[in-house]
């Protein structure tokens, strides 16, 4: 049966097409992506990730959204620039998964979806004042407090849903917020990352100010609720840190069936309000280290 009589073409005003045959923001073809995807979300940082790939073959720039696909140790690799939070990550999400599951001429999900390794580089804060700047923050699970997932139909699985609702609860999470929701890294990504690396559940925040307890000329509305929420712990992990954009990545992720992991390296000490002060070195390193994981037969 021909994919058509099930799923009718997507409209033009639904998936926007660019008129080389590019989706509408990242501005790639299908040919352009490999299979393997560092995600950034500083779009310098492309260029710091491409500088240490064997080649390079493409290079794309639209908006904040920079790409640069190469070669490392023979794995054909891309780097993306997502640019900030999980509404760019939205964005970039459903766009490379039609790259490789949308036939992009006839407009048709694929009939044999493809799945992508996808692996977020970035920077975060830690919430305890054992956890240092310059450590590696390896994501096991992340909750996110942005409600993106929300807004689309998912299952998640019954051990995100006791994660959420412990989490509710242990923290009084106000209930005039959007709903938390979990998600987890792939297992095997795991695997390759937890050498150097520190494990634990990130929060995922809409804003980097008050949704993250930050104050300047403005107060947050529940400046204990940092407190509440970095004591919380689940399956013998902790809430370890704040950043923008991984629990997008995991939650759409696992719903187009896409292999997710994030590694962050700490620039902030929220609690002992300290700041990296030299953090190129450590994040060259991490990048090293991701590459090197990524690259290492299984």
């Amino acid at each position: 049966m021909d994919s058509s009589e099930i799923h009718p073409p997507i409209p033009e005003s639904e998936l926007i097409i660019n008129s080389d045959g590019s989706v509408y923001h990242l501005r790639l073809r299908p040919e352009q992506l490999a299979s393997t995807v560092i995600l950034v979300g500083d779009p310098s940082r492309v260029e710091q990730v491409s500088a240490l790939f064997d080649r390079i073959d493409e290079r794309v720039q639209h908006r904040e959204f920079i790409t640069h696909t190469g070669e490392f140790n023979g794995r054909r690799i891309s780097c993306v620039a997502t640019g900030i939070g999980t509404d760019n990550i939205d964005i970039v999400l459903n766009e490379l998964d039609a790259l490789v599951n949308i036939d992009l001429e006839r407009r048709l999900p694929k009939a044999n979806p493809a799945s992508l390794e996808l692996v977020r580089i970035g920077t975060t804060g830690a919430l305890h004042s054992d956890i240092p700047v310059g450590t590696w923050i390896l994501s096991e699970w992340a909750i996110g407090l942005d409600g993106l997932i929300n807004w689309y139909q998912n299952q998640p699985n019954p051990i995100a849903q006791n994660l959420v609702e412990d989490f509710i609860r242990h923290s009084a999470y106000p209930q005039n917020l959007a709903k938390p929701y979990a998600a987890s890294a792939d297992s095997n990504l795991l695997e390759k990352f937890r050498e150097k690396t520190l494990p634990g559940i990130t929060l995922t925040s809409p804003g980097f100010y008050a949704p993250q307890g930050r104050r300047l000329r403005l107060s947050p509305e529940f400046p204990d609720l940092n407190n509440r929420m970095a004591s919380f712990h689940f399956e013998g992990l902790r809430v370890t840190n704040f950043e923008m954009e991984t629990s997008g990545l995991f939650s759409l992720g696992k719903a187009f069936g896409h292999k997710c992991a994030s590694i962050c390296m700490v620039m902030a000490n929220r609690s002992q309000q300290k700041m990296h002060l030299t953090p190129q070195q450590s994040m060259g390193s991490l990048i090293e280290f991701v590459l090197d994981s990524l690259t290492q037969p299984s």
